[in-house]
């Protein structure tokens, strides 16, 4: 049996954690402005927290599945109205290969529902219980959801690669 009696300093998971859920938070929200209130709502909330964790993983999983619910409080919200367009975001972004890039701006243009569980699998590397537990969805519909998206997204790549050769 684990013990309840971790919590880690804000200090320490900031440096560790805030790129990864800027990555989570940006495959739901699109938006780079959007993606960084997330990610400091949830580093606030996870600061004034009065709960103690089993070990760094318990806190991890915490992390993402509030950063995730804060995006889609975010993009529900009233406020979201004049947000930067993809493309303005794109251009921004720096990608050492072309084929990056392109990847990229596909699984951005995936439904939500496709785009965080390719975030959350290939990027954060939960596994399916994990992100079945974060998205509070079944293990069926993760494995389901990862295999329309791996589809969509190998059509598109198919036809790309038709166009250059």
């Amino acid at each position: 049996m684990k013990n309840k009696n971790m919590k880690l300093s804000v200090e320490y998971l900031i440096p560790k954690y805030q790129d990864n859920l800027y990555q989570a938070a940006f495959s739901v929200l699109q938006n780079p402005a959007d993606a960084q209130d997330a990610v400091q709502t949830t580093m606030i909330r996870y600061h004034y927290l009065n709960q103690e964790f089993e070990d760094e993983e318990h806190i991890r999983k915490w992390l993402f599945k509030t950063v995730i619910n804060a995006s889609k409080d975010i993009r529900r919200s009233f406020w979201r109205r004049n947000k930067v367009s993809l493309e303005e975001t794109m251009a921004s972004i720096e990608f050492e290969r072309i084929q990056d890039q392109f990847l990229f701006q596909e699984v951005c243009s995936l439904p939500e529902k496709y785009r965080i569980v390719i975030q959350l699998f290939y990027y954060e590397e939960f596994t399916i219980q994990e992100i079945s537990q974060l998205l509070s969805i079944t293990q069926s519909n993760v494995k389901k959801r990862l295999s329309r998206a791996r589809d969509k997204l190998r059509n598109v790549l198919e036809q790309e690669d038709e166009h250059v050769n």
